[in-house]
């Protein structure tokens, strides 16, 4: 039987990014044996993957390295993942994902090319590397791309996500209590980001909601943290939008198949809309949109190209990038997508 140990172990977004490539390994080796090994944050979506056959969760990133409780660690998820003729995917690219594949003592151990890395020297724990690719590629479709290494040439993007009927119902009864009514157009405003530099200004959503408001849409301020719950409670003062309770991800993720319309910055909601076929409208700053954003022809993006773009800074004293967005032009594609979508 074939053994594979996938690595990839955050951020949430690039998590749901390697999906389609998991869904290509699994439609090629359908009697496989597919570990997944993700960092705790990310275990809570993989729960809405059916097919895969044990996910390991590593709290390595929380210890101190070579530290006692780390190798004690390090030998927990090797005893979790040993397998005989293991291959393992490192999607990551990092050292740590890197490390974590040679810990496997798999036999075969495959990665992109050093120059496709974030951090390069990730690439010595590979037995074999992809040859480099355009650095423009979308994530998605560069992470098919590795799976050549495995003889699989597959471009269809299929999100192999699964909801229950219960996480439905229980979403559907949350947003009930915000005064929700199924009438309406739900449309999703999702004003957090782990980045800070991802995050757009209150008063400028509070701008695009004031503009596409009617009484056939009910906007719904998102939010993750406590930063998060502050920006969306501004929001709501000027907006009268009603803010979402606290939610778990797999909680999110059965909201956003709800929607009529996301509009997200470059973060989990947008990425989860898009695989789940929602209609999105992304706002990016210091992110590229055709490598990380929605990827559909009929998915709306609003992006200003600047000097410093494509930077991937998580924090900025400027944050040009998203103060040269305008309300005005994300609200117009709104409406649009709304009214293309019924």
């Amino acid at each position: 039987m074939n053994n594979f140990l996938i690595i990839r172990l955050s951020s949430l977004g690039d998590i749901i990014h390697a999906l389609p490539a998991f869904s290509a390994l699994r439609n090629h080796f359908p009697e496989a044996n597919i570990t997944w090994l993700v960092e705790e944050k990310g275990e809570e979506v993989l729960k809405l993957v059916p097919g895969i056959n044990k996910v390991v969760v590593t709290r390595a990133k929380r210890l101190k390295l070579y530290s006692r409780p780390f190798r004690e660690e390090i030998s927990r998820i090797k005893s979790q993942i040993a397998a005989k003729d293991l291959t393992a995917v490192d999607f990551q690219g990092l050292i740590k994902s890197g490390l974590f594949a040679w810990f496997s003592q798999a036999e075969k151990r495959i990665g992109f090319h050093r120059k496709n890395l974030r951090e390069p020297l990730a690439s010595i724990f590979y037995t074999q590397r992809l040859y480099k690719i355009t650095g423009d590629i979308h994530v998605i479709y560069k992470n098919l791309k590795l799976l050549e290494l495995l003889g699989i040439k597959d471009s269809n993007v299929d999100f192999p996500l699964q909801l229950s009927s219960d996480l439905l119902n229980s979403v559907r009864d949350k947003i009930a209590k915000t005064g929700y009514s199924s009438e309406k157009k739900l449309v999703i405003i999702n004003v957090g980001a782990a980045w800070e530099s991802k995050r757009w200004f209150p008063h400028k959503w509070s701008q695009v909601i004031k503009k596409i408001y009617s009484d056939q849409i009910f906007p719904l301020l998102l939010w993750g943290n406590e930063i998060e719950k502050v920006l969306a409670l501004k929001i709501a003062e000027t907006t009268g939008a009603a803010l979402s309770p606290s939610l778990s991800l797999t909680v999110v993720v059965a909201l956003v198949n709800e929607a009529s319309l996301v509009v997200s910055g470059d973060t989990f909601a947008l990425q989860a809309a898009c695989a789940l076929s929602r209609p999105v409208v992304g706002l990016f700053g210091p992110t590229t949109p055709g490598r990380n954003g929605p990827f559909k022809d009929s998915d709306k993006v609003v992006f200003e190209e600047l000097d410093c773009s494509h930077c991937y800074k998580r924090k900025c004293s400027d944050l040009k990038c998203l103060k040269i967005l305008k309300p005005e032009s994300v609200a117009k594609l709104c409406i649009q997508a709304l009214e293309k979508n019924g």
